[in-house]
């Protein structure tokens, strides 16, 4: 159900962190596709790092756009780049 012109999405996340399913489960419900990627995996919390400087979770990078911090925190901005109401 996505869009061909919806930008690729990016999650660096951890099992374990509610802002993180929060976060995916909303973009579900839009339809939007995204690719995960574990930042309990040393090697993942290190390219997270070095792309984006922060070491929090959730980050989602889309485009040329970070978004980092809690679910409620990062939605608006989302919803702006991703063109939801």
């Amino acid at each position: 159900m996505t869009q061909a012109n919806t930008p690729h999405i990016l999650i660096y996340s951890t099992p374990a962190c509610p802002d993180c399913r929060a976060l995916k489960a909303w973009l579900s419900q839009h339809g939007i596709a995204f690719e995960e990627r574990d930042l309990t995996d040393p090697k993942i919390s290190a390219e997270a790092k070095s792309r984006t400087g922060v070491r929090v979770a959730p980050i989602t990078i889309i485009g040329n756009e970070v978004f980092y911090g809690t679910f409620a925190s990062q939605k608006p901005g989302l919803m702006k780049v991703l063109g939801l109401q």
